[in-house]
């Protein structure tokens, strides 16, 4: 059954919650906004990101065209999903001129998805197929679920008849429901994730601007995780105000989904921080008019006093302008204890920040099911020179191993690290 976002007529605007504020937070009128594009140098002579002492980092898989994020299947495959912004021709000379091509790439979406297998389980994929390149817009998300191979384009969600085990998709797309894009679309992935159960799928689906500034006819059901039935009936918004959700996981102990968050951008060095947080059934998070609580954003002027009221704070600060996009609990037994049940977020790293912040992985200790500490550096070693904006690449997405370790993407350095316990 294919549902059309255009059939829904009602977005519910006024949110469960409880109306707080976090003062800690530096003014506006702190510092400036900049535009500082790191220098991407790669990565030369075996050089590796760092871990703490007892883990062991190698390249996993290299040679792909930005590779965004990635999928381990049941049976362990890991699929990567390589894709990028469209840019127009204009954007990319601008880029140029103002050196921000040297921080990533700026070619157009490769569209593929490819498929690594480890057959001999020593770490290393010796088997490496083109999974997927058809009917593809942007694709991010992946799952699999039953008997079928789910997709998120940024513009729709599809399904393909999926076999365990099967090196090619060769079955036809389904488009199960469509997704809002539009030309106001400037955070494009759509990462998805299903429920335990299976009944239910969620969809990550950023903002189409910076604050909302285009008005709020193109954020209709932007800036949201949306829920929608494995068939595409019954898409709703389940959590709104969310400026830019990417990765999305689930509490083990808690059994709640959680997800990382980008937020705007023009308000200094250190606003707005990029946040952690739980995920609320029909929760607000502020975006565009308010973040952290009800720390009120200047731009916005079409402000519903009764959705502020209702705003929800983020559970965990992230740092200003650090892009973390990737999440996942560490939910398997190969690293030491301290890491189980906790939280690894990627931070793709800034490029509006006059001192580089980001460019690493930071752990999130838990306890009980909440936080339980400050974001810890994980996996560091991007950065070459703060004060030339040198970084040897970019992380965007993690992924466990059957065997416990956890893959890193490097999107900028079309590289994939694997991090693993011991030697």
């Amino acid at each position: 059954m294919k549902t059309s976002i255009y059939t829904i007529a009602i977005i519910c605007f006024f949110r469960l919650g409880t109306a707080q504020t976090v003062d800690s937070l530096p003014p506006i009128s702190a510092s400036k906004s900049y535009s500082n594009y790191c220098k991407v140098i790669g990565w030369e002579s075996g050089r590796t990101p760092k871990a703490p002492p007892g883990f062991t980092v190698t390249k996993y898989a290299d040679g792909f065209e930005n590779p965004r994020w990635m999928y381990v299947t049941p049976n362990g495959d890991v699929l990567v999903a390589q894709s990028n912004s469209n840019y127009p021709l204009w954007k990319k000379i601008g880029a140029w001129i103002i050196g921000a091509s040297k921080s990533k790439s700026f070619k157009d979406s490769a569209d593929r998805i490819t498929l690594l297998r480890d057959t001999n389980g020593d770490g290393t994929p010796d088997q490496r197929t083109v999974f997927l390149d058809k009917e593809l817009d942007q694709p991010f998300g992946m799952l699999v679920l039953d008997d079928w191979f789910y997709v998120a384009n940024t513009n729709g969600l599809l399904r393909f008849p999926y076999r365990p085990g099967q090196l090619q998709i060769t079955g036809a797309a389904e488009k199960v429901a469509d997704l809002p894009a539009g030309k106001i679309n400037q955070h494009w992935t759509r990462n998805i994730i299903a429920n335990p159960d299976g009944t239910k799928i969620y969809v990550a689906v950023g903002s189409g601007s910076n604050y909302g500034e285009k008005g709020p006819d193109p954020e209709f059901m932007k800036a949201s995780i949306l829920e929608v039935n494995p068939d595409g009936s019954a898409l709703k918004v389940f959590a709104a105000g969310l400026r830019n959700p990417v990765g999305m996981d689930w509490n083990p102990v808690s059994g709640e989904l959680w997800t990382a968050v980008n937020e705007r951008d023009g308000l200094g060095n250190d606003l707005v921080p990029d946040y952690m947080t739980s995920v609320r059934k029909n929760g607000f998070y502020g975006w565009p008019y308010v973040y952290f609580g009800q720390n009120k954003d200047p731009r916005v002027d079409w402000t519903p006093l009764a959705q502020i009221e209702k705003t929800l704070i983020p559970d965990v600060d992230l740092g200003s302008h650090t892009a973390s996009l990737g999440l996942t609990f560490y939910t398997s037994e190969s690293f030491p204890e301290k890491y189980r049940n906790g939280a690894f977020v990627v931070q793709h790293g800034s490029w509006n920040r006059q001192v580089l912040s980001g460019y690493k992985v930071v752990f999130v200790p838990f306890a009980n099911g909440r936080p339980a500490g400050e974001p810890e550096d994980f996996l560091t070693g991007f950065i070459v020179d703060l004060q030339n904006d040198e970084v040897y690449g970019r992380p965007v997405g993690a992924a466990l191993l059957p065997d416990g370790s956890m893959l890193i993407t490097d999107d900028v350095t079309n590289t994939i690290w694997r991090v693993s316990w011991g030697r």
